[in-house]
């Protein structure tokens, strides 16, 4: 679940982005996104491929039943899932940039920053979607509330058609 939606239920383009890249991880690692044990510990696979991939060895989350003739093609898939895995939506890439990367081996791809959710690091804010109210307070505390920078209100109304 992209990180905007699970913490402001926001939802766009680059959530399916995130999702995407997500599925590529689970298919190239043949694990869950919900943990993997590592050998040494349990982690998420974000946080074990991330971790992986700066290490130089994110050859080691591919699944070893995956035909060894195409590591390239791996290594590849891995780092376009990662850069559709990354913390600001807005370093994600398009679905079109996706599938350009994924045709054209000619495509140089940019560095991947840190994937959201990733253990061990700093919780980082969304600055286009909350803001700081510094004039509320909770009851008794010194700090500021966080607030929704873009809050909207639901007017739908529902409307049931009976035949005469």
């Amino acid at each position: 679940m992209a990180p905007e939606y699970a913490l402001h239920g926001q939802f766009s383009a680059k959530s399916d982005v995130f999702s995407f890249g997500v599925l590529i991880l689970e298919i190239v690692s043949g694990q869950k996104n919900s943990g993997i044990n590592n050998g040494e510990n349990m982690e998420d696979l974000l946080s074990f491929a991330w971790r992986s991939w700066k290490e130089g060895k994110a050859i080691n989350i591919v699944d070893p039943s995956l035909n060894s003739n195409s590591r390239n093609e791996m290594l590849r898939c891995i780092h376009i899932g990662l850069l559709c895995v990354q913390e600001n939506l807005v370093d994600r890439p398009t679905m079109a940039n996706i599938v350009l990367m994924l045709n054209s081996h000619s495509l140089s791809l940019p560095i991947p920053a840190e994937p959201a959710f990733y253990m061990n690091s700093r919780t980082r804010s969304f600055p286009e979607m909350q803001s700081w109210d510094y004039n509320s307070r909770e009851r008794g505390s010194s700090e500021p509330i966080l607030k929704s920078a873009q809050e909207s209100e639901n007017e739908a109304s529902i409307t049931e058609l009976y035949p005469r």
